[in-house]
């Protein structure tokens, strides 16, 4: 049995296995494009910050491992990225790299990252310095459980919570393995691919790991509802008070990233100094607001990615976010006043 190695935070060091890119299943055609309107004074954090959720799996039968999850994710992210391009896009300028900034999606896939560590899942999840952990990239447990991980740009978030992609993706995987049960192994099955050379560790730095804090989702709904973006800001303020309360946090930065989705085509990004509280009492007569944690709205703890076989844990969090962080997502339903805000405190500022 291999030893486990440590680093200096005392965390187990996982081993990087391979390193591949997944693009969408087919071209798409026509490409889709949402420009990002960034106010003068907006710092560059904003850009690398990422949404991360990770779900751990325990060994569901003797055939089960991450190798062979890990193998079959291989097509089923693809089959998935077909149904939301975007998410495989890339940030740049339009117009030769002298227009706006814009996300554009051309295909250029997700990274998708094997990994190992030398101690079990039940070890890895009892560990005290486990949110340090998570940054290791695990895939594979020595005991057979794996964990399936996912980091999103804070830009395209709302594409990964309202439209649920990770239940789409986790039932794209599962109908893929009902209709190959005489296929033993994927065609991307790392253990029958690796060869000496890939054996050697391989050092990968994945942007935005660091948590920001908890996070939550908000509702906000009723005819009163003004989905410009002054009265979007205020409404944004009423769900951190509310947050405040929730969570038992106290509001102390004066500044938050301010994220409002005006269109599928276009993310208005600012800072939004907070200078005063916000009238709760009003503003809570004339609209209606309903909270939920991000698990509990996504209903995390229920995807599968293997029949029946429901995550043992998960984890999620907000990266590389200085401030405070609220992103702005109307409804998609046409006529329907509604607003649903992403809202992020950091651990420690309080925010």
């Amino acid at each position: 049995m291999a030893m486990p190695y440590f680093t200096n935070n005392g965390v187990p060091k996982s081993q990087i296995e391979a390193i591949q890119t997944v693009p969408p299943f087919q071209v798409t055609d026509p490409r889709e494009v949402r420009l990002i309107s960034v106010a003068e004074t907006i710092g560059s954090g904003i850009f690398t910050g990422c949404l991360n959720i990770v779900l751990y799996y325990n060994k569901a039968m003797e055939k089960d491992s991450g190798w062979l999850v890990a193998g079959w994710i291989k097509e089923s992210l693809g089959r998935a990225l077909r149904e939301q391009p975007m998410l495989s896009g890339r940030l740049g300028r339009g117009e030769n790299g002298r227009g706006e900034l814009e996300i554009v999606s051309n295909d250029s896939g997700v990274r998708l990252v094997e990994a190992k560590i030398s101690v079990t899942l039940r070890e890895f999840l009892d560990l005290k310095e486990k949110e340090k952990a998570e940054a290791e990239l695990v895939t594979n447990f020595q005991c057979g459980g794996y964990s399936i991980g996912i980091s999103c740009s804070l830009l395209l978030a709302d594409l990964l919570i309202m439209d649920n992609f990770l239940l789409k993706w986790a039932n794209i995987q599962k109908d893929m393995l009902s209709k190959n049960d005489e296929v033993k192994l994927p065609l991307f099955y790392l253990p029958n691919l690796k060869t000496a050379s890939l054996a050697a560790n391989r050092t990968f730095s994945p942007a935005s790991i660091e948590r920001c804090g908890q996070t939550m989702i908000f509702r906000i709904t009723g005819e009163n509802v003004d989905l410009k973006n002054e009265s979007s800001k205020k409404l944004a303020l009423l769900c951190m008070e509310e947050a405040e309360q929730k969570l038992g946090n106290k509001i102390i930065s004066s500044e938050f990233s301010f994220l409002m989705k005006e269109s599928p085509t276009v993310m208005q990004v600012e800072n939004f100094k907070k200078i005063e509280r916000v009238n709760s009492h009003l503003m809570s007569d004339q609209v209606m607001i309903t909270s939920s944690s991000l698990k509990d709205y996504l209903e995390i703890n229920e995807i599968a990615f293997t029949e029946g076989n429901k995550p043992a844990q998960v984890s999620y969090w907000a990266g590389a976010v200085n401030d405070g962080l609220a992103v702005a997502i109307p409804s998609s339903n046409e006529g329907v006043s509604e607003l649903n805000f992403i809202i992020t405190f950091p651990i420690e500022k309080g925010i």
